[in-house]
């Protein structure tokens, strides 16, 4: 696997490698990965921006996987990548200890615990077994080991020694041609997922004024939008950490009613994320058109649920003023990967995050990096039914009362 960190493919997200090579590389382990099909969900909606399902029916956690992209081999190696990633995590090989906190805290270095997200009926026992999971903190290079349960996805069974004190998600989890490119990736999402929790707990957030985005990109992609006749709406949910951060959300029009989509996006490159976000918005709406993902409760296809759904977003839009400036987002331009990851352990360290760390996933016999990066002190999704508010949350809901 590469160790060059470069990036060679900037056009609707940032990879070492185009699409369509990318795709070249994986596809001869697609069989032995479970993946049967790769759908084209696209034409099922009007706004024509590419998003196909990837089905992998023996799954240990969700079976269909999403992708979504400029380009429908964009959107292919996106979904691909994330059928593969969870692959990967339904199967962790990295080093493992089955051990109590108490212990392990004596003879090696463990993550601070205390910041690690809790969910709602969850107990940490520092004096009861549990698995752990060897990752690298990338602040200081060293070994750190990881509960398990934060970053294997093989939902079949419940965790070894039958503690749940930690969310058992995907957050965190991506894939890249290498080890920069996944752990930049994987460092995003969680930096995402923490600006979005943040932000829904202020108070009436402005809404992006659209006229302000001068990217081509972003600016077809919302012109598609509004081409189908549907209404849009664009938060910039950027935190403290300085990493540009968005939500999108679109919905059919006054007087009727139809499948909503929710996206979020983060990269360095603010142009990037609102492009994620348009995108992903697009996807959302697509799944719940194609009823493809077998996670999605079936009372959301309800016709009382569309029409409380879309008349939420509705309101969300309206209630909003479109009077923030989208240049006033920050944003950095960076050639490499390893200098992407740099920029992130600088900014987290400067709200006082100082523990980054990844858990390497990848299998030698695969051309493929999957990781699964941990990050102390990050809230996790307000929208998970066991969510429970962590310090940097708490703060915000001070702030806003």
């Amino acid at each position: 696997m590469s160790d060059v960190s470069e990036k060679q493919y900037v056009l609707d997200t940032h990879r070492l490698r185009s699409p369509s090579q990318t795709l070249e590389i994986v596809t001869p382990y697609l069989r032995e990965m479970g993946i049967t099909r790769i759908a084209n969900l696209t034409g099922l909606d009007r706004i024509g921006l590419p998003t196909v399902m990837v089905a992998r029916p023996n799954s240990r956690s969700v079976s269909v996987s999403l992708g979504k992209g400029l380009s429908v081999p964009a959107a292919q190696a996106s979904g691909v990548m994330e059928a593969i990633e969870s692959w990967h995590a339904e199967r962790v090989t990295a080093p493992q200890r089955l051990a109590r906190f108490t212990d392990i805290a004596r003879d090696a270095p463990v993550v601070d615990v205390d910041k690690l997200p809790r969910v709602t009926g969850g107990r940490f026992d520092p004096d009861a077994n549990r698995l752990w999971v060897e990752g690298r903190d990338l602040n200081s290079t060293c070994a750190r080991w990881v509960p398990m349960e934060m970053v294997d996805t093989d939902y079949t069974s419940l965790p070894m020694g039958g503690q749940v004190a930690f969310p058992r998600t995907t957050n965190g989890l991506a894939s890249g041609n290498n080890l920069f490119e996944a752990s930049c990736h994987a460092i995003f999402e969680l930096i995402e997922r923490d600006a979005t929790t943040l932000w829904q707990f202020q108070s009436a957030p402005a809404r992006i004024h659209p006229d302000t985005i001068d990217d081509d990109r972003c600016k077809d992609a919302i012109s598609m939008v509004e081409a189908a006749g549907l209404n849009l709406g664009i938060w910039d949910t950027t935190s403290d950490i300085g990493i540009a951060c968005f939500r999108c959300t679109i919905c059919e029009p006054d007087g009727q009613n139809g499948h909503i989509g929710i996206g979020d996006g983060c990269h360095p490159d603010r142009a990037i994320a609102l492009l994620r976000a348009l995108t992903e918005a697009a996807q959302t709406r697509l799944t719940y058109i194609s009823g493809a993902r077998d996670d999605l409760d079936p009372e959301e296809f309800t016709d009382q649920a569309q029409i409380e759904r879309c008349a939420y977003i509705r309101n969300q839009i309206d209630s909003s003023d479109a009077t923030q400036d989208f240049s006033n987002t920050p944003t950095y331009a960076t050639g490499s990967f390893q200098e992407d990851l740099n920029l992130l352990t600088t900014r987290l360290e400067t709200v006082g995050i100082s523990q980054v760390i990844t858990v390497d996933l990848s299998r030698p016999e695969y051309e493929i990096a999957v990781v699964r990066a941990v990050i102390p002190g990050l809230e996790a999704p307000h929208d998970d039914p066991d969510y429970i508010a962590g310090e940097r949350a708490q703060r915000v809901m001070e702030t806003y009362g």
